[in-house]
């Protein structure tokens, strides 16, 4: 993975993600209007595994919601740089390491 798809990972999950998971496996989600398809098809080409659904029409809102869970998500967070991250923005990188205790199967 190359610089500068870490760091837009980065940022979308900075900006937008939610992490945690149904109490048997973590999820990484990222939850955003319809207009973000083809960003959408860009994260799916990029992180082998994960998965769309959608799309939702709720409360006057369309959107997707793409997540990340198993295997590609403990791929995924390899290539998250946890020293920058908690740097950068310590909320984030709090919630993630949250997410990281609550399933220690994630654990590097």
């Amino acid at each position: 993975m190359d610089d500068f798809t870490r760091g837009l990972l980065l940022g979308l999950l900075i900006g937008e993600g939610h992490f945690g998971g149904d109490g048997r496996q973590a999820q990484v989600t990222l939850r955003m209007h319809t207009r973000h398809e083809q960003l959408f098809s860009w994260l799916l080409a990029t992180v082998p595994g994960s998965r769309l659904y959608g799309p939702y029409h709720h409360g006057g809102r369309a959107y997707y919601q793409w997540m990340v869970r198993g295997t590609a998500l403990k791929e995924l967070l390899n290539q998250i740089d946890l020293v920058r991250l908690a740097a950068i923005d310590p909320p984030t990188h709090a919630r993630l390491q949250k997410m990281v205790a609550d399933y220690p199967v994630l654990k590097r």
